[in-house]
């Protein structure tokens, strides 16, 4: 997957979240998009992580 920005990535999870919980979704259809949402949570994760690394070395280096 290509990388996209946190936000788009929220709202395609949320687009997605949306259909499997609509029960109207074909079992193809729904195997396919539980990968992608599963996917996006770890893109999303590792963005937070990678972000709050950054925050914590500005921070150090702001204090030292």
């Amino acid at each position: 997957m290509a990388e996209a920005k946190y936000g788009k990535s929220i709202k395609k999870l949320e687009e997605l979240i949306e259909k499997i919980e609509s029960e109207t979704i074909d079992v193809d259809e729904l195997s396919d998009s539980v990968k992608e949402a599963v996917a996006l949570i770890k893109a999303c994760k590792d963005k937070i992580e990678k972000a709050e690394l950054e925050v914590k070395k500005a921070v150090s280096d702001f204090d030292s």
